[in-house]
């Protein structure tokens, strides 16, 4: 008997653990699948908010700038006016769009020391390639490069401001047509604001005027060839003497400067005392005979 309640209890206890068991089993599972259902609204949160989101690309205003080109060639003088009409006429062969000439010169004569310029306007993303061929044809021309020059002027303040400056005047402007349309205020109201709107005018026609000049500076470069005579050197020999002649006749120059100032001042002097002289001589006897 006492064996058999032992038995029963054993059962009972088994059955115990067993829903304990699974009890902590289910509450195991049901955590688990909690924690499992925060992490997923967790990650849509997430991806909602985009703790790093994805970026497009960042506008990057470029400077404006304005290029100048200066190009020197020293060749003799009856070859500069040929090498001149050359880089004119490759200049027209670009096209108005590319190239512009805005002007052309040449002074002296062609046994004499002569010079030359011509002034071109750009297009600023072909002044480079353009220079390389002004470049083959001064050595085709047997010219040699002198100097060779880019310089170039920041001017993105300066658009930016005039921009400014032009929105700020148009929409002052438009604040005064609107005024003049009502037709509200006093007759003296009315005539300065008409005043005010020729004034604005004004100023915005200048601010766009300033602001085509600079955008075109840009857009195109300026470029400058200049040409003069070479100097060949084919030996010292005589470099010397002609240095001790040109210093003859500064010398020389001097002393003639030197007797022309002595002789200035000189000559009245002597004339004064040749008077005095005179009048002595003339007046002496005169003296005497009332002395006598």
């Amino acid at each position: 008997m006492r064996k058999t309640w032992m038995l029963a209890g054993a059962a009972m206890l088994a059955v115990g653990l067993g829903a304990c068991s699974e009890a902590g089993d289910s509450a195991m599972y049901e955590e688990a699948a909690m924690d499992a259902e925060y992490a997923a609204e967790a990650s849509e949160v997430a991806a909602d908010d985009g703790a790093i989101p994805e970026l497009g690309d960042i506008p990057v205003n470029m400077p404006q700038l304005a290029y100048t080109y200066d190009y020197r060639w020293a060749l003799p003088a009856a070859d500069i006016g040929p090498l001149q009409r050359r880089h004119a006429s490759l200049c027209e062969q670009q096209g108005p769009a590319a190239c512009r000439i805005l002007g052309m010169s040449k002074t002296g004569e062609e046994a004499d020391e002569v010079t030359g310029v011509l002034e071109m306007a750009v297009a600023s993303r072909q002044a480079r390639a353009f220079g390389a061929l002004l470049e083959d044809e001064a050595q085709d021309a047997g010219a040699e490069q002198v100097s060779a020059e880019i310089a170039s002027e920041e001017l993105s303040r300066n658009i930016v401001d005039t921009e400014a400056r032009l929105r700020a005047r148009t929409e002052l402007r438009d604040r005064l047509l609107e005024v003049l349309r009502t037709r509200k205020g006093t007759v003296q109201e009315l005539v300065e604001a008409e005043r005010s709107v020729a004034r604005v005018n004004e100023e915005i026609d200048q601010a766009r005027s300033w602001l085509r000049q600079m955008e075109g500076r840009v857009a195109y470069s300026r470029v400058t060839v200049r040409y003069e005579t070479g100097v060949p050197i084919s030996s010292d020999f005589f470099a010397p003497a002609q240095g001790a002649i040109g210093a003859l006749g500064s010398i020389m120059g001097y002393l003639a400067a030197l007797l022309i100032l002595i002789g200035s001042v000189a000559l009245p002097v002597g004339l004064g005392v040749w008077g005095v002289r005179m009048a002595k001589r003339r007046f002496a006897p005169v003296q005497a005979e009332a002395e006598a």
